[in-house]
């Protein structure tokens, strides 16, 4: 039986799309009008099936299932089809979905990384007893966009009355560099491989950052979060280990708050590294990330584990590829 490997035209489509082709599947993905002509430029993907909005994904599901569709899930899927697309979307869907409402909801998000043992900067629950200075995030997969800083609870009154958003979470400011590690667990293997290290490029903090400061005292500015890009980065060979220690107790203990399988195949622990060399991890994101578009050819890290280039995408497609040839492959679909 062929498998068309397929997902919607946004975030890492065309890492996800090549590395399927070049694992040799069928490749499909699945645009708007308007990003139509983009995707069909490239020869790696074998067809450009338009819909008026990604929400007629859902009309469709009848006709990719005869057409033995796997869909790999992005970024873009929850911001497009919906929070309930786990329970509506019924094609054959690489990860555990599961998974989805323990990284949506942040709350929950942290009680997992409280389990795994992670290091965790401070969350306040009551605006009052902000202390110090804190970042205000909101729920889902935005990419940043509308965060926030503030110096104390007044400051963060301000601001937040401004904003028409009622889920947040309020996390202490940790001074440090942003480091996100991408790492990809095989249950097929039971192995942890990062792959790739970033950092994001951000609008406009990172302008901001460039001013001289007496520049920046003039300007009536709140710094921003949006992504915009991202850079790659090579850490220090001895925060390796600590590394994957966090990627192996993330994964153990999803398998614990998720049974049976808990978390597997791409994610993203992303984190701030302070002064002391300690990580400090603001955050999971259990899906392949943007980040790794960086990686197309694979990555140093990459490298370690493979005799050929392997991006993420590539990687996802080799997993589905050996499961397929051992008749695995209801361990790795939903």
């Amino acid at each position: 039986m062929k498998y068309t490997i397929a997902t919607l035209a946004s975030h890492s489509c065309l890492q996800i799309l090549k590395g399927a082709k070049d694992e040799g599947f069928s490749t499909l993905a699945i645009a708007t009008p308007k990003k139509n002509s983009f995707y069909q430029r490239f020869s790696f993907i074998d067809e450009v099936l338009t819909i008026p909005t990604y929400q007629d994904l859902y009309n469709i599901q009848n006709n990719l299932k005869k057409r033995n569709v796997i869909i790999i899930p992005h970024g873009s899927f929850v911001a497009y089809l919906g929070n309930d697309y786990d329970n509506k979307l019924k094609l054959l869907h690489y990860g555990n979905k599961k998974v989805l409402s323990w990284e949506g909801d942040r709350l929950k998000q942290r009680e997992w990384l409280e389990k795994a043992g992670i290091r965790l900067p401070k969350l306040y629950k009551n605006p009052e007893d902000i202390d110090r200075l804190v970042i205000v995030k909101f729920y889902g997969a935005l990419g940043g966009s509308g965060y926030f800083v503030a110096k104390n609870k007044n400051d963060f009154a301000k601001k937040i009355e401004k904003i028409n958003i009622k889920e947040f979470i309020i996390q202490e400011y940790i001074i440090g560099i942003p480091i996100y590690l991408q790492f990809f667990y095989s249950p097929l293997s039971k192995q942890v491989e990062l792959l790739g290290v970033d950092r994001r490029y951000e609008t406009n903090v990172d302008g901001l950052g460039r001013l001289p400061h007496k520049f920046q005292e003039d300007l009536d500015l709140e710094p921003s979060y949006t992504v915009a890009g991202n850079f790659p980065i090579v850490i220090r060979e001895s925060l390796l280990p600590e590394a994957y220690n966090m990627a192996e107790s993330v994964i153990k203990t999803s398998q614990k708050i998720i049974p049976p399988r808990g978390l597997y195949g791409p994610f993203c622990i992303e984190t701030i590294v302070t002064n002391d060399l300690e990580f400090y991890v603001m955050e999971i994101s259990c899906r392949i990330v943007a980040g790794t578009n960086l990686f197309s050819q694979g990555s140093t890290y990459s490298d370690y584990h493979f005799d050929k280039p392997m991006s993420t995408g590539r990687r996802i497609a080799r997993e589905i590829k050996e499961a397929l040839e051992i008749g695995g492959l209801a361990e790795i679909l939903n």
